[in-house]
């Protein structure tokens, strides 16, 4: 986010995991602003049924920029049930070029429970690799704990337990305060 539009607002990290049939996207509770804990509990992963068919979306950066785009990506799922990828893409193109849309500061993780991606509002649909996603202040430290623990016995919602409570060991925008929703 650009610092002259948000100075100092920090949080979030979110999560999105598939293995053995089922996907799972977590995401902490952290909002901060500067070195302050703004809110502890905050609900940054949301299902959403447009259609009749599930998605689960997991939002960092900006709430209500994320849930202008979560209204949009519902209504692009309703123009194409049940054609997840159809719909991201459709999203992402309106963001990249809608006059009120291309300065929403926010990115997605998004799942039907079988596609998994990352939307950005650089216009990127992204499907991730090692079948792993995540955004947020701590998204990065969340991937490499994944990562590591994906190869393992551990269901996909345990390793994104274990990821989001590495990322909140390491990271000061993170807390252990976990949403977790599955799909599949």
């Amino acid at each position: 986010m650009s610092e002259d539009k948000f100075p100092g607002w920090h949080g979030t990290t979110i999560i999105g995991v598939r293995k053995g049939g089922k996907v799972v996207v977590a995401g902490d509770g952290q909002v901060s602003l500067g070195q302050t804990v703004i809110k502890g509990t905050a609900r940054k992963v949301r299902r959403l049924s447009p259609g009749g068919h599930d998605v689960v979306a997991g939002f960092a950066g900006s709430t209500a920029d994320a849930f202008t785009l979560l209204e949009r990506l519902e209504i692009k799922l309703e123009a194409a049930p049940g054609q997840l990828a159809r719909a991201c893409v459709e999203l992402a193109k309106d963001w990249r070029t809608d006059k009120y849309l291309k300065n929403l500061e926010a990115m997605l993780i998004v799942t039907d429970g079988t596609d998994l991606f990352v939307i950005t509002g650089a216009g990127d649909v992204l499907e991730p690799e090692h079948d792993i996603a995540a955004i947020g202040s701590g998204g990065n430290y969340a991937l490499a704990a994944a990562r590591g623990l994906i190869e393992t016995d551990l269901d996909a919602e345990t390793v994104a337990r274990r990821a989001m409570a590495i990322a909140a060991d390491i990271c000061v925008y993170t807390n252990g305060n976990v949403t977790v929703e599955t799909i599949g």
